[in-house]
């Protein structure tokens, strides 16, 4: 690709003079001479090899191919202004990048809603999002690959903000075998059956959290796969509330029975990560993804 021939300033140029209504009023506001002025908008058309600008009276006014550009070139202006004001913030501390890693049991509602709200903050900094499941989130803390970290775990050596407990419960498709006893399910009733689980995706210490030692048990990578199996028949599974609502409505899952434990509280925590001083906008995110975590609870 070809180097830009026009400069900023020249385009800056443009801008003023349609702005200002003319090149003395334009060459003020630039705080240069009106030669000047008129001398950048000419070697920005003797460089487009199109004119821009046309004289109707004793008023410049924009060609048509002139409108066309004109707008484009504000575009291009604007980025700059933002890329140098990025700059400005990485100098004065401000991060360029948050890495944010979320147990993919935490509600995509909650990291939505904080996302928005961070936006206005934001001053170009850029949020790579990661979901883990279970000790995933913790290696990745550990392994410093995380300014911050959503874990349902206690991590040892990390201070933890609480953030709401989100509730699992356990469900089966209505006319699966399950729901077809006469009494409260106890353990060995639910053993016998398919259980479906989701895979930690930890590689050193993956955890088999909510499994009952099932004689039949299928692993899946995520917890809208297990929702899906389960909601066409194929075993049972504990599921995040919030991930599973629609088929409840819709009559695909319904609540087991259970002697206990068929609605589990897990506590979701916030980590901040130690591999550097957290910068200002990490905090700023930290406070709204707690913020927007206390709006209503996790469970609705």
């Amino acid at each position: 690709m070809k180097a830009p021939r026009v400069t900023l300033e020249q385009w800056r140029a443009l801008q003023t003079v349609v702005d200002e209504g003319g090149f003395a009023q334009a060459a003020e506001v630039l705080h240069r001479s009106q030669s000047s002025v008129s001398y950048a908008i000419k070697r920005l058309e003797e460089q487009l090899g199109i004119p821009v600008l046309e004289i109707v009276g004793r008023k410049a006014v924009l060609t048509e191919a002139g409108h066309t550009l004109l707008q484009r070139s504000r575009n291009l202006t604007d980025q700059a202004s933002l890329l140098e004001n990025l700059a400005q913030q990485i100098e004065q501390g401000w991060e360029p990048e948050i890495n944010l890693v979320a147990d993919a049991a935490y509600p995509t509602e909650r990291l939505a809603n904080a996302l928005k709200a961070f936006l206005a903050f934001s001053h170009g900094s850029r949020v790579q999002l990661r979901e883990e499941v279970l000790s995933g989130v913790e290696e990745q803390l550990l392994a410093g690959n995380a300014d911050l970290a959503i874990s349902g775990l206690q991590i040892t050596g990390y201070l933890a903000k609480e953030l709401g407990s989100i509730e699992f419960i356990a469900v089966a498709h209505p006319e699966h075998a399950l729901h077809q006893h006469q009494h409260l399910l106890s353990q060995d009733d639910l053993k016998s059956e398919l259980q479906v689980v989701t895979r930690d995706s930890g590689a050193r210490h993956p955890r088999d959290a909510g499994w009952l030692g099932a004689e039949q048990r299928w692993t899946v990578a995520n917890l809208a796969t297990a929702a899906e199996l389960v909601a066409s028949g194929l075993g049972f599974a504990w599921l995040p509330t919030h991930e599973i609502r629609h088929f409840m409505v819709d009559g695909r899952l319904k609540p087991l029975s259970l002697v206990q434990g068929g609605r589990r509280n897990h506590m979701m925590y916030l980590y901040v990560g130690q591999e550097k001083p957290q910068g200002p906008a990490s905090k700023i995110l930290a406070d709204l993804i707690s913020q927007h975590a206390l709006q209503r609870p996790l469970t609705s």
